[in-house]
Parts: structure tokens; C-alpha cells; sequence
């Protein structure tokens, strides 16, 4: 059984926000066009912690040659897009002339005009790659590359031109990149505390495949790129950026010579990126996944037979079904219900006409689950049933979809269609398990006024995550129960917005004939009366659950 980082046995007193298990935990499920049942291509993200909630659609720019644009850290924990607390001018640097594409400025940064669309997780990688001195944490990186680049190939190498040139400062990222036609899965880190640059590589996943990133570094070989020749440079002075590249792989220039120069590969075994440059997963074995990419992998490809004492597992696998905007929405929203994972599974009590104070002993096959049990236990609460109990089975589980969660994307873009419908961002705020999803458009130009205040700071009811979350901290404390409604809500607004999305589409394209200010003003109010909906459904859910329990839980 896969079991998290820390143990039930722990004391009561654990601060489960400062356990490495809370931290920067994201889920990326990334889909090649033909693996889809209808041919959009999707990227997707769970942002999984103390990230902003606020987001805005940043506009289009025109730039003059050699404009400098300021490059910042720390703006994913602000209140606000005008927030400065924390923000640091980590340098500045130089944009071409032309326009930038709009981007939809999530926390990292995820969808722009042009259907190119990113998700992200962190795998950190070992300790001796980091640099910061370097100008670019990844959130804007990808600004950066959505506010300039059209396809997914063309942001991947901006992205590793910027790093090579201004230095990356981050941990080991990954993005999961996608166009109308090709997925990519990028994967960087720094070059170490005494050079100012990068290593990355990148991978096309096949188009009839599906690729699963969770908070561990993926990609393997990178055949058929070879090691390249030593470049000759003058003392003090950086050789041209010159990155590896073939039809499906792509490289930093670096990626071989960095890892032999730090002792991480011999230079004798078959390279691969993650043994080199992540190594141990966060269980302490050498492996490039976890449970999270296992369960998924194993609910899209079981004949495959993959399991827990694998090595590696594959980057990608071909699903056995077409995949589907709500096939991937429910993967982000799982938390292994019905398997040996399932902690609910761990609070049964007998079947109803049982007598409770009964001497005779009760089996499972006699009991249900109890309607106290949530899949989303805290790790005190888990302590405390172990102590009750003393079953070691009491142990955390890191389930996909998360209470800590900020918020949640799955983007799929669509090459038949015009740019500004064929991209749509589903995008849900705190759990993923529970919340609803709404659409955003490549098209529109403005969120409504609750989307642009973060809600991590202080209870705001002015700001749009908080009216999901009140419903959906409170139906966690009777969860048997309160998912009999909560959870057809949050199907029905996905289904209707899917239900949907064809008028959408038509109706937009009639009106950009003749007048495309009036058409981008419907894929505007559309967002904001769908989120106005969803809105009034979960404060009903609210009241609702109150009401239900008012002579206690």
C-alpha cells in the first residue's frame, strides 16, 4: 500500500501546513490530441497549496526593440494583482519588438490567446542544481513564454534561451505544455550555485498518449540526442545558445556535460534526466513516479499491469479509452475511493438494525462506511484515530485532489476552431473533489470582480474562493452525507457548461463576423453569469448544511 509522508503515529500536536507533504504538491495530467474523444488536446493542473487565487487576464503589449520588462518573484502569494507584499524586482530583461498574446495570469500562468496552454508541477531535484542569483522563477518563465510564443515547441525554447541568458532560480520545475497539435512535457532545474544558467529537457508526448507529472521528474532517455562536441568560448564570455533538438526530444546544450561535471552520471550508463538530476522520490526510492502517477496510469492503461516495485514507469501510456475535459476533471478530483488507499474505508460501523452496543463481533461485509469519514483527513485527526485504535493501517495518504487546494485547471484547445473558443480553461477554486468548474475563454478579455482577490489572506466575501470553500469545508464534516448533494452540484455545472459549449461556439462566430467587440463580450458575460450560478448553487449548500445539522454533527 502506498502510504504518505508522515505517519499517524506522530504527535496530536503536528502543524500539518508545515509538513513537507502540505507543500508545493501539484498534479499535471497532459493528453495528446488523439487520445481525446474529440480531438482537443489538454493540459491540466492542480495547484496544490498556499498559492494566490486571484487572477486577471493580463493585455495585449506593444513593444519597441529592446524594451526591458521587469521580472518579478514572489507575486503568487499576493492578495491582489496590484498587491506588493513580498514582490521582489528580481532583474529585467529585454523583449523584442511586436505585440505580446493576452494571458490568463493565474498563479502560473496557463492559457494565452492563441490556445498555447501550460500546467505545472514541482519536483525540486536535488539541492546542488540551485542558483538563485538567477533571474527566473517558472511562473515567469511562462508569462513570459505565453506573452510571446504560439506553439508549445516555440515556447520551450524561449523558455530555455531566457534561463540560458538570465539564469533560472527556481527548483526543479516541470511544465506540461500543449498546443491545438503537439503536447510537451518541459522539465528544468538551475545549473548549480557556480554558473548562471540552466539544464532542461523537453518530451513530445504521442499523440495517442497521455502523460501523468506529480511533484517528481518524468523524463527518462533522451535518445537520439547525443552528447555534443565541447564549444569553444572566449574567457568570460557564454557560448551561442544552441539547444539539442530532434523531432520529439529537446535539450539544454548542457544537459550531458552539467551531470557529468557534478558526478550524477558516468558518462558510461544510458543517461536519463531524472536519475541524474532528481534522483530519489519523496518515499526515498529511486523511482520517477509515485502514487499519484501510478493510480492514474493504472486507471487509463490497465492491461499494462503497471505497479508499485517498478523502477520506472513509463513516461506516457496509451489509454485504453478515449479521454475526455470530464474524465480528467474526475482523475484531479480522486482520492482512490473504493481502494486499499481509501482511508474512508477505514471508519465502518455496522449496518443499520445492528444493535451498537452488541457483544458480537461485526465483519466488514456487515458494516458501511461511516458518514463521519472524509477522504480528506488531517493528520492530527488521523493521529488521533490510530491512538483510539492502534490499527497501523492509520496512516496519510497523499490523494490526488486536495483540501489545501488553491485552484485547478483543465485547458483543452481545439484546432478546428477559431483561437478565441477553441481554448477553454475549466477552472475550479479549493478542492477539486468538490468544487464546480467553470469556463474561461482564449477569447475574453475580463474576469468577474470575485475572481481578482485572493482568499488566502482572511475570510473575504467578496472574493469568489470562499464561497465555495464554506460549503465545502463544511460538508467534509459529514461527508457520507453531504455528498449526496454536493456532488451532483458540482457534475451538473461541468455537464452544463459542456452541454453548452457548441452554442457557445456557434453563436461566437456569427457575431466576430460582424462585430468581434460585441462577440468577446459574450464569452465574457457567459464566464461571469456561469460563475455567478455556480456562486448561488454552493451558498445554497452552505445554508443547506447548517440547516441539516443544527442540533450538532
Amino acid at each position: 500500500m502506498w502510504t504518505g509522508m508522515l505517519s499517524a503515529q506522530q504527535s496530536n500536536e503536528t502543524d500539518f501546513t508545515s509538513s513537507p507533504a502540505f507543500g508545493d504538491n501539484c498534479t499535471s495530467i497532459l493528453v495528446g490530441p488523439k487520445a481525446t474523444e474529440d480531438g482537443s488536446a489538454i493540459t491540466s493542473h492542480t495547484c496544490d497549496s498556499w498559492y494566490r487565487t486571484w487572477m486577471q487576464w493580463l493585455p495585449s503589449v506593444e513593444y519597441k526593440n529592446d524594451t526591458l520588462v521587469e521580472v518579478y518573484s514572489g507575486k503568487m502569494h499576493t492578495e491582489y494583482p496590484a498587491g506588493k507584499e513580498g514582490v521582489e524586482v528580481k532583474g529585467k530583461v529585454k523583449q523584442k519588438a511586436g505585440r505580446t498574446y493576452r494571458v490568463l495570469d493565474t498563479a502560473y500562468p496557463c492559457l494565452n490567446e492563441k490556445q498555447l496552454a501550460m500546467g505545472e508541477t514541482t519536483f525540486g531535484g536535488r539541492d546542488t542544481m540551485r542558483n538563485s542569483k538567477g533571474v527566473f522563477m517558472i511562473e515567469e518563465l511562462a508569462r513570459l513564454a505565453l506573452q510571446r510564443c504560439s506553439s508549445a515547441r516555440e515556447a520551450i525554447l524561449y523558455m530555455g534561451e531566457l534561463a540560458y541568458e538570465y539564469g533560472y532560480g527556481d527548483g526543479g520545475e516541470c511544465l506540461t505544455i500543449t498546443d491545438p497539435k503537439e503536447a510537451w512535457i518541459f522539465e528544468i532545474l538551475g545549473e548549480g550555485p557556480d554558473q548562471l544558467g540552466a539544464v532542461w529537457a523537453a518530451c513530445r508526448i504521442p499523440d495517442d498518449e497521455v502523460c501523468v507529472s506529480a511533484n517528481i521528474s518524468r523524463i527518462g532517455s533522451l535518445a537520439p540526442l547525443q552528447e555534443p562536441a565541447p564549444a569553444k568560448q572566449k574567457k568570460g564570455k557564454k557560448s551561442a545558445y544552441q539547444p539539442l533538438e530532434s523531432d520529439n526530444i529537446m535539450a539544454s546544450q548542457n544537459v550531458f556535460a552539467v551531470a557529468r561535471k557534478l558526478g550524477l552520471w558516468d558518462g558510461k550508463e544510458e543517461f536519463s534526466f531524472w536519475r541524474a538530476y532528481s534522483g530519489k522520490n519523496f518515499f526515498g526510492k529511486m523511482q520517477n513516479y509515485a502514487n499519484r502517477e501510478l493510480f492514474i496510469m493504472q486507471q487509463l492503461a490497465p492491461s499494462l499491469g503497471l505497479h508499485a516495485d517498478m523502477d520506472e514507469l513509463p513516461l506516457s501510456v496509451k489509454p485504453e479509452h478515449p479521454l475526455s475535459v470530464k474524465e480528467v476533471s474526475r482523475l484531479l478530483g480522486s482520492y482512490y475511493e473504493g481502494t486499499e488507499q481509501d482511508l474512508t474505508q477505514m471508519m465502518r460501523v455496522p449496518k443499520k438494525g445492528r444493535t451498537l452496543f452488541s457483544t458480537e463481533k461485526w465483519e466488514d461485509k456487515d458494516s458501511i462506511v461511516s458518514n463521519f469519514a472524509n477522504p480528506w483527513m488531517r493528520f492530527d485527526e488521523i493521529s488521533a484515530y490510530y491512538a483510539m485504535t492502534g490499527d497501523s493501517r492509520w496512516d496519510w495518504v497523499r490523494t490526488i485532489a486536495v483540501p489545501q487546494c488553491a485552484y485547478s485547471t483543465v485547458i483543452q484547445v481545439r484546432s478546428w476552431l477559431p483561437d478565441a473558443v477553441g481554448g477553454v480553461c475549466w477552472m475550479s477554486l479549493d478542492n477539486p473533489g468538490q468544487s464546480p468548474r467553470f469556463p474561461i475563454f482564449a477569447g475574453g478579455t475580463e474576469l468577474p470582480a470575485m475572481l481578482k482577490i485572493c482568499g488566502q489572506h482572511r475570510y473575504r466575501d467578496d472574493c469568489l474562493l470562499w464561497h465555495y470553500r464554506q460549503a465545502n469545508k463544511l460538508a467534509a464534516v459529514r461527508w457520507g452525507i453531504c455528498r449526496k448533494t454536493l456532488e451532483p452540484a458540482r457534475d451538473h455545472f461541468l455537464d452544463k457548461g459542456l452541454r453548452e459549449l457548441p452554442l457557445i461556439e456557434t453563436t461566437y462566430q456569427q457575431m466576430a463576423e460582424e462585430n468581434e467587440k460585441e462577440a468577446t463580450a459574450l464569452l465574457n458575460d457567459y464566464t461571469a453569469d456561469f460563475v455567478g450560478a455556480t456562486v448561488l448553487r454552493w451558498d445554497e449548500l452552505y445554508r443547506s448544511y447548517w440547516r441539516k445539522f443544527w442540533a450538532g454533527f
